[in-house]
């Protein structure tokens, strides 16, 4: 069974590694995924050389169907978000 890495198990991790404290790392860490977040939100992407891309993909309107009631449905368009590995993680893993 694959192990899953949580947040506080990243915490941990980041502190033990640069002696820097639970606490400061949370924080930091935490800046870090709302940075990416707003500046997400305002339609940027977020680069990180050697690790990957976040980037904001449209969804065009469609078509489903309801499984249950097997009526169809229409379903909005929308934004998502696409993450692009970059070659030092794509390395990395295999």
């Amino acid at each position: 069974m694959k192990k899953v890495v949580t947040k506080p198990d990243l915490i941990k991790a980041i502190s033990e590694t640069t002696k820097i404290t639970q606490k400061d790392v949370r924080a930091t860490l935490d800046a870090l995924m709302e940075e990416i977040k707003q500046t997400l939100s305002k339609g940027d992407n977020v680069s990180l050389i050697g690790f990957g891309s976040f980037q904001i993909a449209n969804r065009a309107a469609r078509k489903a169907r309801d499984f249950k009631t097997k009526e169809i449905i229409n379903v909005p368009a929308y934004k998502t978000v696409h993450f692009k590995i970059g070659n030092g993680l794509k390395k990395a893993v295999r």
